[in-house]
């Protein structure tokens, strides 16, 4: 039985980094029409969804583990994805 527990285990372990994460907050990054690279524009019904307001700051993190400080402002053209 151990043997059994222990397959099923190392199958898990061995396919783990071919899963997809869950990111329920992930958003995609677009070129932007201004040269302000502090500034995040969401949708509204977006930041209500993540209870931001308008001028809120946000942490956004890259792939490389940096990070970059935004000021959250509203923006009508933005999907809500």
């Amino acid at each position: 039985m151990a043997k059994a527990t222990d397959q099923t285990k190392d199958d898990k372990l061995s396919t783990a980094i071919l899963d997809q994460k869950k990111r329920p907050n992930r958003l995609l990054i677009e070129d932007s029409l201004n040269d302000d690279n502090s500034v995040v524009a969401l949708s509204q019904q977006k930041m209500d969804e993540l209870q931001l307001f308008r001028g809120d700051t946000v942490t956004l993190k890259g792939k490389k583990r940096r990070e970059t400080i935004c000021i959250v402002l509203a923006d009508d053209a933005c999907p809500n994805d």
